[in-house]
């Protein structure tokens, strides 16, 4: 396949259902592009339950937490629910966990009973937190109730069931305990199960029961180049378990995939009886320079006989497997398809749209959908933040960054925001930004800067209008992995405020860099390109777990005391726009 132009958002769209049909129509193997979850979504685990298929995948600190996605076709995958979705959940956890890659690690997800279980673990400092979550109805996030929580020693946990009825957990290591799912008490001592195959890092386990064999599939190898997925199998759940002598099932581990990375992933079957499985991966070649969106989900076909060793199909862009369930989108609940465009204009009285997500759980009232469009109150901290310290962690962002993002889900994207804002003190400031994490983003905001009569003791209207003017302007700043290029201020063009909201645009018009622009909202055209930055400012360093988002914060730079910013910093933001352009399947191929 040859690199091609890009189509309008509806060209392609069209394009690719028009593909899906004639490929599904054929009575052999269909073929379809990974990623088929783009985006920040690693550790993905899956289960089909009555024609359904039903993924989770990790998420850290950001919250909602553990996300949900249903699909009829394992391709078009619409997000549900969230398990963690309220802070009354695990009260107080989020505000206590300070690394930017702690949280929400490595959930399993499984039916069982006419209910789904969601296990996972909390990492915080010096203490995991074991939960399971519970839900009859995976389409709600009120269904999903407050966790049963247990002592993790170790992360990654699977959740199995043996014939019998009882419940175990294994984790990192590989140790198996069994579990009590009512109290959370596990039996004691853990009992070693495998070792894997001598790669750093044994974790990620599922247990499979299959022709009266025990399965065991672990990730092993580290999460970077050398990651892989290997397999072990006994007679007895407890062991001794016999590694397959043609380990690593899957990896692309010493190769020149665009996919690298792959592994720690999960394997389940189809209405028919296929058997698929899906794993992280990361396009970015053996060069693992320039990842933005961090590791993602891919999906590949597995072939498994009776008595025998799965065979899975090495990952790649374009992938060709057993049939695919025919396409559709007919899948109960609100939340949007992970691949469509946003188009949120935050009319009063509309919920916060769902694939929208925050740094840690925020604070209350922070964000709100109003009269005046999605409200954001700024945070003394900016989206940096300064290193924790016990007198000020309102300033570390610890206790809630005013930053509100979506997960970034194609190689090439369109996204802006109208602003409206009218700060009043020197400092605040409003934009948006591409964040991996507190040390990895890149921002375009509006601020007030210092300078005379820029403060909100000005006596009269129309001197504050002169002072906002004179000194309200454009910044664009950058931090992350590698060299960032230098800050950049203009000022706010004249005429721009007499003309309504501000129009902030980010693009990636290419796999490399991001262009981040501002224009008055009344006239795109008058459009300025503030600044530009490669994108692996936000691969890896220390975000080498996640992935980045695109979104609008909204902070004081510091002033106020407490958790407060001074008044008259809020703002306001309204036509909320992503599109994606395009995805690079491989290094040349984009689709």
């Amino acid at each position: 396949m040859k690199p091609f132009s890009l189509l309008s958002a509806a060209g392609l769209a069209s394009l690719v259902s028009a593909a899906s049909s004639t490929t599904l129509g054929r009575s052999d193997n269909s073929t379809y592009y990974n990623p088929v979850l783009p985006g920040w979504h690693s550790d993905p685990s899956c289960t089909q339950v009555d024609g359904t298929f039903f993924c989770a995948t990790s998420t850290f600190i950001s919250f909602p937490g553990i996300p949900i996605y249903a699909s009829r076709d394992l391709i078009n995958w619409k997000l549900v629910s969230h398990a963690w979705n309220r802070e009354s959940q695990l009260p107080g956890v989020s505000w206590n966990t300070t690394g930017q890659q702690q949280g929400m690690y490595a959930p399993t997800l499984r039916h069982h009973d006419g209910e789904f279980y969601v296990v996972c673990e909390y990492l915080v400092t010096n203490n995991n937190i074991g939960v399971v979550f519970r839900s009859a109805d995976p389409f709600s996030d009120a269904a999903w109730g407050d966790p049963v929580l247990f002592d993790a020693g170790t992360i990654d946990p699977d959740l199995f069931w043996d014939d019998d009825g009882r419940a175990y957990v294994a984790t990192q290591g590989i140790v198996l305990q069994e579990i009590d799912l009512e109290t959370g008490e596990l039996s004691r001592p853990p009992v070693s199960l495998w070792n894997g195959t001598g790669g750093v890092w044994p974790e990620g386990p599922h247990l499979y029961r299959k022709d009266g064999w025990y399965y065991l599939l672990i990730a092993e190898g580290g999460t970077e180049l050398d990651h892989s997925i290997t397999m072990a199998r006994s007679r007895n759940l407890t062991g001794p378990y016999e590694a397959y002598e043609c380990n690593p099932v899957l990896t692309n581990r010493g190769t020149d995939e665009y996919f690298q990375t792959v592994g720690h992933g999960d394997l389940f079957q189809d209405p028919a009886g296929g058997w698929w499985g899906m794993s992280l991966a990361t396009r970015s070649g053996p060069a693992w320079e320039v990842y933005p969106m961090g590791r993602e989900a891919v999906l590949f076909p597995v072939a498994w006989d009776e008595g025998e060793w799965p065979v899975l199909q090495p990952v790649r862009g374009e992938m060709s497997g057993w049939t695919l369930p025919p396409t559709s989108r007919e899948v109960p609940g609100d939340g949007p398809f992970n691949s469509d465009p946003d188009v949120y204009d935050f009319e009063a009285g509309t919920p916060i749209p769902r694939n929208l997500v925050y740094w840690r759980v925020p604070r209350e009232g922070a964000f709100a959908v109003t009269a005046g469009g999605l409200r954001v109150v700024p945070s003394r901290n900016n989206l940096t933040g300064t290193p924790y310290s016990e007198a000020t962690p309102e300033l570390s962002g610890q206790q809630g960054l005013s930053f509100i993002g979506r997960r970034q889900t194609d190689t090439l994207f369109a996204f802006s925001v109208d602003l409206t804002f009218r700060p009043r003190q020197a400092g605040q400031e409003a934009g948006v930004a591409v964040f991996l994490t507190q040390v990895n983003h890149i921002d375009l905001g509006v601020v007030l800067l210092p300078g005379e009569g820029s403060n909100s003791s000005c006596a009269s209207r129309r001197k504050q209008e002169a002072a906002e003017t004179q000194w309200l302007a454009l910044r664009f700043r950058a931090e992350g992995t590698g060299e960032p290029p230098e800050p950049k201020t203009v000022a706010v063009p004249a005429g721009w405020l007499d003309a309504g909201p501000i129009r902030l645009s980010i693009e990636a018009a290419n796999a490399t860099h991001y262009s981040l622009a501002a224009a008055p909202a009344a006239d795109p055209d008058a459009r300025v390109v503030v600044g530009t930055a490669s994108a692996a400012l936000v691969s890896g360093g220390n975000g080498s777990f996640v992935g980045s988002l695109v979104g609008a914060y909204a902070t004081c730079n510091g002033a106020g005391a407490g958790v407060e910013c001074p008044e008259g910093g809020d703002a306001y933001f309204n036509r909320w726009r992503y599109s994606g352009l395009g995805q690079y399947v491989s290094e040349t191929e984009i689709v």
